[in-house]
């Protein structure tokens, strides 16, 4: 990731404004980031960012899924397709859909990445 970018530092105020507890806040960055998303690259990070502080279980998925679609698009996501697998498996598992979180967690340890249920 480019650090530099605008949607990298978007992202990144986004991440402080949620450690500090500003969480309107750090969702208004993670929205900016999104807007701001110069290619497929820049838009599946912000999407995964805005899925993650989404209250809602159904715009969480949709936000996983146009993160999804946005990192199969650009090769430099494969290095977190993983932990992007794993968000949609756990937005599907939030909803009630085990069989389709399952699906999504398989694919994710086919790479590496293993589901942990706390």
């Amino acid at each position: 990731m480019d650090l530099g970018s605008r949607t990298a530092q978007l992202c990144i105020a986004g991440t402080q404004a949620e450690f500090e507890r500003r969480i309107d806040d750090a969702r208004t960055l993670f929205r900016e980031a999104w807007e701001a998303a110069a290619d497929d690259h820049d838009a599946c990070i912000a999407a995964h960012y805005v899925a993650h502080l989404e209250p809602d279980p159904h715009a969480a998925l949709r936000w996983n899924m146009v993160a999804l679609e946005h990192g199969r698009l650009d090769e430099r996501a494969n290095e977190f397709m993983g932990s992007l697998l794993v968000s949609v498996g756990g937005a599907h598992e939030s909803l009630g859909d085990h069989a389709e979180a399952e699906r999504y967690f398989a694919m994710a340890s086919e790479l590496g990445v293993e589901h942990f249920r706390g």
